[in-house]
């Protein structure tokens, strides 16, 4: 199956570069090209592509402008944004306004192609760079208050959720730190408690705003 796509960039040799990066896969079709807002609107109402490869910053109408009236005009289509701004509010308000990706510009060439496979996926696709934006967002109040309790937990207790955050089984941890794994389990729903978590995805996004653990 062919996807249609629409470039919308106010830079003519960017988006020849981007048209022959994506006519390179055999699957993509670039049908038309914006210089500006109000063209994209204009080309996507006739061409109803697949997909919208759109910028932020553009003449007559800015791309954020222009995100929700893209949603109306083609709602089947999906809107990916390349930009230069790696503003988390920028993000903030692109994903709020309909977007299904945020690709930087600086990275378009390597992983432009992965983005569009992502969101035709029904995925959403955010560079690498920006997800912790997305993490701080998604943080509930008791999460968001928990790393001042983090002090409070024995040294113990600090030991074996780092561990657990990192994926080791209780009999791992049981191992490493030479405690038995009933142990382990009382340390871990201890420590859990104190911080106001309720499952192992709350603590690994806890440990990643905390510091405890890499992202990467």
């Amino acid at each position: 199956m062919i996807t249609t796509i629409l470039l919308a960039d106010d830079h003519s040799v960017l988006r020849a570069g981007l048209r022959l990066l994506l006519e390179n896969q055999p699957d993509l079709h670039v049908v038309g090209e914006a210089s500006s807002g109000l063209e994209a609107l204009e080309l996507a109402g006739s061409l109803q592509p697949n997909l919208v490869l759109l910028d932020l910053s553009m003449p007559q109408l800015g791309g954020l402008e222009a995100l929700p009236m893209l949603r109306k005009i083609c709602p089947a289509a999906k809107i990916l944004i390349l930009t230069m701004h790696d503003d988390p509010q920028y993000l903030r308000t692109a994903l709020k306004n309909g977007a299904s990706g945020y690709v930087l510009k600086k990275a378009a060439d390597v992983e432009l192609i992965s983005a569009i496979r992502a969101v035709l996926r029904g995925e959403m696709y955010v560079h690498p760079s920006m997800t912790r934006t997305l993490l701080d967002d998604m943080l509930p109040p008791a999460e968001a208050s928990a790393p001042d309790a983090w002090n409070m937990l024995s040294e113990r207790e600090q030991s074996v959720l780092k561990l657990v955050a990192l994926g080791h089984t209780s009999a791992e941890i049981a191992a490493q730190l030479s405690l038995s794994d009933k142990t382990v389990e009382t340390y871990r729903a201890r420590g859990m408690e104190k911080l106001g978590l309720n499952n192992r995805a709350a603590l690994v996004r806890f440990a990643l705003k905390k510091g405890l653990i890499s992202g990467e």
